[in-house]
């Protein structure tokens, strides 16, 4: 069965001769169809670099990335993105921001304007639709860039800590917008967080990083059922791999499996 995504051994340097700094040391991890991966590590780590690389907005030194099994390395266009900000363009309605994505995407200009029309009721911001952006609240901005993210027609969907922004309350009360969403949906996910918590909420799967030049130390398969909620939060278990995945982190090193 083909993965959405494959990354292998890929290496990435930043500068040249005395002063480069290797930032990743040989990354391998994958996404299969439908999964929800988390990638955590330490800061710095390469997170946000390895989303570069994935994006084709940057070219790895060493190794090959995979997307629905074509070499896609250095090509741009395979994955739809959400940012840590919402980045959604002022000059434009909420719907307008929704329906320029699609065409942006390729898809017809009136599909795209039925499409947006029926997703912002689904996700309850129909009366937002010809509203401007600077009038939602964060968490209603961040749902208007997942949208744009989850009706961009590609396979695997790449978040960039989209929640870290955000206040406790209004992170976790989008945590499980999305999980709703997602459970619906099924596309393929890779989220970088820092949030251990919010990675063993929402994975299936956990891709933990070591210090850079990042490895990877860690792959979890999450244990728990969906569909998932906060109560979640107080399973003896969820604490234990909390604890073990921090210490894991802490360390820099692999943990017996």
């Amino acid at each position: 069965m083909t993965s959405a995504l494959e990354v292998r051994e890929v290496h990435k340097r930043f500068g040249r001769g005395g002063a480069a700094v290797d930032v990743l040391g040989g990354v391998s991890f994958a996404v299969e169809e439908g999964e929800f991966v988390s990638l955590i590590g330490p800061s710095g780590s390469g997170k946000s670099t390895l989303f570069q690389l994935i994006g084709g907005l940057e070219q790895p030194h060493k190794g090959e990335i995979r997307i629905g099994g074509q070499v896609t390395t250095g090509q741009r266009g395979h994955i739809a993105y959400m940012p840590q900000q919402a980045s959604l363009l002022p000059w434009l309605t909420v719907a307008g921001n929704v329906e320029l994505a699609l065409e942006v995407a390729g898809t017809a200009r009136e599909e795209a304007r039925e499409l947006t029309g029926s997703w912002l009721a689904r996700v309850g911001l129909e009366s937002y639709a010809g509203e401007y952006p600077h009038v939602l609240s964060g968490g209603m901005q961040q749902r208007v860039s997942f949208l744009r993210a989850l009706l961009t027609p590609r396979s695997l969907m790449c978040l960039d800590e989209p929640f870290g922004a955000l206040d406790a309350l209004t992170r976790m009360q989008m945590q499980q917008w999305l999980l709703k969403l997602w459970e619906a949906n099924r596309r393929s996910v890779l989220f970088v967080t820092h949030s251990i918590e919010e990675a063993l909420l929402l994975s299936d799967r956990i891709v933990v990083l070591s210090a850079s030049p990042a490895v990877v130390i860690r792959e979890l398969r999450v244990p728990f059922e969906r569909p998932r909620s906060e109560t979640l939060w107080t399973d003896p278990e969820f604490n234990r791999l909390k604890q073990e995945i921090y210490a894991q982190l802490s360390q820099g090193e692999p943990a017996a499996r």
